[in-house]
Parts: structure tokens; C-alpha cells; sequence
């Protein structure tokens, strides 16, 4: 049964529990948050989402991926209290990772400076989302994982060796909100954690599938044969096919 909550003064319907970053983004009210994907549980690291929540006559602060909706709530997105706890989230974010053109955006958008007090991370563009290694998890991979601990914490490969079991999907890379995870092509060849790995390219178009590591596993696990073409091409094969079976 749906509930009815107030976001900005306006109301709406959402299920119990949902969290209030996904209502508000469906309503098209603009949160920033940089730990959360839609392909990806809920982590609350970053806490740019901060929103005022007022349930049953009491206000917090909390972050809105991971607040549940009850009925009657009242949620405001900007605020004095918000704006000023963001701008020094932001602040000592930038100083995490300085190399962010991301961050470097979100602090000139909310107005966050920098503080002398803040140790800058040296090239630095990771923020330890956590995102990238969540990603390797769902993949049933798990080739990345946080290491060391304390202002040493990072991102790696197990010893920052080339990991035996990673495939070169990228996936980690295209879930980084800051752009922390170098991925290059060339020469036929995908390099991604100081592995090389070979590109299989589609042979109707020309575009790249994926890796061969990457294709094996994925066919393995349903028992079919590795992919010759690629997606986009496989959608027009297939309405071709059906054109053709139907006469048009």
C-alpha cells in the first residue's frame, strides 16, 4: 500500500521503506551523490546526500540512500544546515582526491573551498566509494577489494599484482564516479590493473565485443558458445530475420 510523503512542500506516493534518494530522483529532485548506482545496493559512503528528514515532530540529517519512507514524513534537499555540511564533505572529498575533475565540478557547483588544515592525497581520484568492488562482487569475480587501512586504504589487486582471476570487463572502470580507474585500448589489446588482455571484435561492424576472458566466462556460465557479433548487431539480425519471416 502506498504512503504519501512531502519532499520540498510537494507530496507523493511511494512504498514503505523505499529510500528517499530514489523517490526524489523519480520526482526529479536533484541530490548529489556519488556512491550510488542503480545496478547496485544502497551504501551511504559518500554522504553528499544529505537530507533534513522530519518524522513524527523530530528532524535529523540523514542520508537519503539509505532512509526509508514512512508516512507523513516531510524531506528537505537544501537548507543552511545541509549546504554547510556538504560544502565541507566536498572539501575534504577534494582533498581525497584532488585529480577529480568530478569532485573539482560538485565543489565549484556547491561552493565548497579548500581547507589549508585538509592533507591533500598525492594524484589522487579515488574517494573509496566502494562502488568498483561492489561491482567485481555481483560479477561473481571479486578480483578488487580495498586494502591497507587507516589513510593508506585503497582500491587493489590482491599484493598489486595482476589478478589471476580478473577478466578485463571493465565493469569496475565504468562504475567509478571520479574516473579513478585507468582503462585503455590499443593495439587490439585492453589494459586495465597492469593486465593486458585481448579484445574480441564484432565481425559485422567492427566494434568491440569485449575481452575473449570476459566472453568465455559469460558463455561458460550458460552454456553457450561465445558471441561473433555484438549486441547492436544482433538486434538488427534479429528484426531482419523477423521482417523477413513476416514479409516486410
Amino acid at each position: 500500500m502506498a504512503i504519501t510523503i512531502t519532499i520540498n512542500g510537494t507530496e507523493t506516493t511511494c512504498e514503505p521503506g523505499e529510500y528517499i534518494l530514489a523517490v526524489a530522483i523519480r520526482n526529479g529532485v536533484e541530490v548529489p551523490a556519488l556512491c550510488r548506482h542503480e545496478g547496485l545496493p544502497e551504501q551511504g559512503c559518500c554522504r553528499l546526500c544529505l537530507v533534513e528528514a522530519e518524522t513524527g515532530g523530530k528532524k535529523e540529517l540523514v542520508a537519503a540512500c539509505l532512509y526509508p519512507a514512512a508516512d507523513g514524513c516531510r524531506i528537505v534537499t537544501e537548507s543552511d544546515a545541509i549546504d554547510r555540511h556538504r560544502r565541507m564533505i566536498l572539501s575534504l572529498l577534494r582533498a581525497q582526491a584532488p585529480e577529480s575533475a568530478e569532485i573539482a565540478g560538485l565543489c565549484e557547483k556547491y561552493g565548497a573551498r579548500e581547507v589549508g588544515r585538509f592533507v591533500k592525497g598525492s594524484g589522487e581520484k579515488c574517494v573509496l566509494c566502494g562502488l568498483c568492488v561492489k561491482a567485481c562482487e555481483s560479477l561473481g569475480t571479486g578480483a578488487i577489494t580495498t586494502a591497507h587501512r587507516g589513510i593508506n586504504k585503497a582500491v587493489a589487486t590482491p599484493y598489486g599484482e595482476p589478478s589471476v582471476v580478473c577478466v578485463g570487463c571493465a565493469s569496475c572502470a565504468a562504475v567509478c564516479p571520479t574516473g579513478a580507474i585507468g582503462v585503455s585500448e590499443s593495439g587490439g589489446e585492453r589494459m586495465i590493473w597492469n593486465k593486458a588482455f585481448p579484445l574480441k571484435y564484432c565481425r559485422q561492424c567492427g566494434e568491440v565485443i569485449g575481452t575473449y576472458m570476459e566472453l568465455w566466462r559469460a558463455a561458460k556460465r550458460i552454456g553457450a558458445e561465445t558471441p561473433e557479433i555484438c549486441g547492436t548487431c544482433r538486434k538488427k539480425e534479429i528484426t531482419g530475420n523477423m521482417a523477413a519471416a513476416y514479409g516486410k
